[in-house]
């Protein structure tokens, strides 16, 4: 039932009904409008934390060209930054797509609006899956370094500044290592810490063995380059070291900074999360066409509203794109 509320002054304010529409909108726009203002409020002092928090540690942030490198099937090939391009485009398709969706719903022609909404499903399933597959090669990581007592890490580059990776040159020492499980960690302990690969020692005897390598540190010089060590300098930092560092989590990043790492799991999956409810939307929205639930009211105003949501996801991952991998 549509409520209209009379003033005073005998003026109609709007109730949700169809006789008064702020804008042309009508109420369901316009909620969808409010809850795309807020949302995007809350992105933006993401990262606008992000930003200040980068510029703060400028000195030891990670270079993205050397981050997000891989691409599927193409193990070991150094391809920056170009699958996570083709994702940005698959998912800007897919906005393309839902604008057909939506022209298509106000020419009523149930059967391309029902392909459209298809390819828009599709192409964010796609998306999701390679965000996915993206997040596991960067906890895993690819190279490994080393974090000393200070907490600095160390990577480690042949004598042309290539990374070199851990298992490359680390030696195996008859020791005996054992992960320390709940159940074997003592009350006092933090937490239980999984054993990396590799020991400091194996590290250490490793680099001993291979005169050819030398370290770089995390922090980047004027040419914005990472510090390359000589070697003598080289192993007087390794002598420093505590813990192996492989891939990135909440705690360490073989990248550079942690909170890098922090920033991009938190963002990231908070995006992800928005994709994966338009995904859902879009499904709910796409069998009530089949359905004809849209073609007996003769509106598709449903498909016009989550697509408002669809194409604010894509904007939104157009400035993380921005933030994270260009900037």
């Amino acid at each position: 039932m549509e409520a209209t509320v009379t003033t005073a002054n005998n003026e109609k304010t709007w109730g949700g009904g169809h006789e008064i529409q702020p804008l042309g909108a009508s109420y369901g726009k316009m909620m969808m409008w409010f809850f795309i203002v807020s949302d995007a409020l809350t992105f933006s002092g993401f990262l606008a934390a992000y930003g200040f928090s980068r510029f703060k540690f400028i000195e030891t942030w990670p270079l993205a060209d050397e981050v997000f490198t891989h691409f599927p099937f193409m193990h070991g090939v150094s391809a920056p930054m170009y699958y996570v391009a083709l994702m940005t485009f698959i998912l800007i398709f897919s906005s393309v797509t839902m604008v057909l969706a939506v022209d298509a719903g106000h020419q009523l022609k149930k059967t391309k609006v029902a392909i459209y909404m298809f390819l828009t499903i599709i192409g964010g399933i796609i998306f999701v899956g390679s965000q996915a597959w993206e997040w596991k090669n960067f906890i895993k990581g690819e190279y490994g370094a080393i974090e000393t007592v200070g907490g600095s890490l160390l990577q480690f580059v042949d004598k042309d500044g290539k990374r070199v990776a851990l298992e490359e040159f680390a030696v195996k020492l008859p020791e005996q290592r054992e992960a320390l499980t709940r159940s074997k960690t003592t009350w006092f302990m933090e937490s239980a810490e999984t054993v990396p690969t590799y020991s400091v020692a194996e590290i250490q005897a490793g680099f001993k063995a291979h005169p050819d390598l030398l370290i770089r540190t995390e922090h980047l010089t004027e040419k914005k380059k990472k510090t390359v060590l000589s070697r003598a300098e080289s192993e007087e930092r390794l002598a420093t070291a505590k813990y192996v560092v492989e891939g990135a989590n909440l705690t360490r990043n073989e990248y550079g900074s942690k909170l890098f790492a922090d920033f991009f799991f938190f963002i990231t999956g908070f995006h992800g999360f928005h994709v994966i409810s338009g995904i859902i939307i879009n499904i709910i929205i796409f069998f009530n066409v089949l359905l004809g639930t849209y073609e007996k009211r003769r509106s598709y105003e449903m498909v016009e509203k989550v697509g408002l949501y669809w194409h604010f996801v894509d904007l939104v991952w157009v400035f993380v794109f921005t933030v994270f991998y260009l900037v």
